[in-house]
């Protein structure tokens, strides 16, 4: 009698491999998204503040964004920049960031010369009435932006951030994150003072 030929074993499925497979795809795609992140937060070298705004230099999007109620100030409308040297300031008062700014923005409301308001940007009413109760208003008006399509058209990045606009609406100065002594003295004084044609002080 003869022997049955040898059968080789079954091959495993594909579809076993490609299970295996998905953790490490899924770890390859985390891995990929926090290596963009860096990236972008230091693009060739550079501080992401630095990187200029495609806005820089145009007409800044118009504003029609409601007043934060309770804040006994008015919304932010193209009317409340309309021809002043104007800082708009992006805050939130869930931003730490935008805690640790917001001395240096209660100074610079002593300028007469400038003009500083606000986006409150997808923050909770009491909160901000909250965050301004305690740390003081340095804005003329405030408008509140509860899903960020204002944020979106003025191409913000990440909060604080602020647009130093001139009277006829250009936007002449952008910066990404708090201010600090650096920023106000390499950046936004001597933004403030070409555009009012006076002498860096």
């Amino acid at each position: 009698m003869t022997d049955a030929p040898d059968v080789p074993p079954p091959r495993r499925g594909f579809g076993r491999y490609a299970v295996a497979l998905i953790p490490l795809i899924v770890f390859g795609g985390i891995a990929a998204t926090a290596a963009k992140m860096l990236y972008d937060q230091d693009v060739h070298g550079k501080d992401i503040s630095e990187i200029p705004s495609a806005l820089l230099g145009t007409k800044a999007p118009s504003l029609n964004l409601p007043p934060l109620e309770g804040a006994n100030l008015p919304g932010l409308t193209d009317a409340a920049i309309k021809g002043k040297l104007t800082l708009v300031n992006v805050f939130a008062s869930w931003c730490i960031p935008c805690r640790e700014e917001h001395p240096i923005l209660k100074e610079l409301a002593k300028n007469g010369r400038l003009n500083i308001v606000a986006i409150n940007y997808k923050d909770k009413n009491d909160n901000a009435l909250r965050f301004l109760g305690e740390l003081g208003n340095p804005y003329a008006a405030i408008g509140v932006d509860p899903k960020g399509q204002a944020a979106i058209d003025w191409g913000v990045y990440g909060i604080p951030e602020s647009y130093l606009v001139a009277p006829d609406g250009t936007i002449l100065y952008k910066r990404v994150g708090p201010f600090d002594e650096v920023s106000l003295r390499e950046g936004l004084f001597p933004a403030i003072e070409k555009a009012l044609g006076t002498p860096n002080s």
